[in-house]
């Protein structure tokens, strides 16, 4: 069975959830093309404040669906189109104005690694496992997990989680701060959930304006970031979202 896309509304909140349990949420070219549309339709929804993404059947998502390395002569041409429809989903994940939180249970490994950390937060159950490699398979990572790892662990430590073919604890995660929330297992989802409704009652400009600073702020000068913080705040201050103060 292939995965499939479900979405859900609970409130505010916009829920994905990867469906193909048989083979732990295997990413595949139709989840990348329904991430995308899912998200266009959540930005122009002014009724959906947050995203959380999460899995079936007990885990986040096991990575890509690796069958083609079966294969003895592998088709690299589709091979490299599906890895650049997956990038296309991660972008648009990490440029989505609204928040996206990753609701993380049993293992996310290789591609589905990627997709939790493309996400802005992470709640982990205490039983949660992370890999950069799928089923134990040594990969080269993509979705941008590469980068994600160094900057928020460094150099030496991205080195370590890419080329240990073992899985670290959610306990570990949480303590490197890649997971911002430790909760007990099996109930990943709701504490998502319920963080997601309380980021969607915030002001959706000061969210997506907050979110694109941080995202720009590793490539900026102090002075450059500063800059854009003050016509984020004049945008903002002019839209009304003041302390007390209600656009409606």
């Amino acid at each position: 069975m292939t995965t499939e896309l479900l979405t859900e509304r609970h409130g505010a909140t916009l829920l994905i959830t990867l469906s193909g349990p048989a083979t732990r949420n295997a990413l595949v070219n139709q989840v990348f093309a329904a991430g995308i549309e899912t998200l266009n339709m959540a930005e122009s929804n002014p009724d959906v404040g947050a995203v959380v993404i999460t899995g079936a059947g007990g885990h986040f998502c096991g990575g890509a669906d690796l069958q083609h390395l079966t294969h003895p002569r592998p088709n690299l041409s589709a091979q490299g189109a599906q890895i650049d429809a997956f990038h296309q989903w991660m972008e648009a994940l990490r440029s989505f104005p609204k928040p996206v939180i990753a609701a993380v249970e049993g293992v996310a490994a290789g591609s589905g690694l990627a997709l939790a950390l493309a996400c802005d937060l992470l709640v982990a159950a205490d039983s949660a496992r992370f890999s950069a490699h799928p089923q134990q398979t040594p990969l080269t990572p993509d979705g941008g997990l590469s980068h994600a790892l160094v900057h928020a662990l460094g150099r030496a430590r991205a080195l370590e989680v890419l080329w240990q073919s073992g899985s670290v604890s959610a306990q570990q995660w949480h303590q490197w701060g890649l997971a911002q929330r430790l909760v007990a297992s099996g109930s990943a989802t709701q504490a998502a959930l319920d963080w997601a409704q309380e980021l969607a009652q915030l002001p959706a400009s000061v969210v997506a304006s907050i979110k694109e600073l941080v995202n720009d702020a590793p490539h900026q000068s102090m002075r450059a970031q500063m800059n854009a913080e003050k016509q984020h705040a004049l945008i903002n201050l002019a839209q009304g979202n003041t302390p007390g103060h209600n656009p409606d």
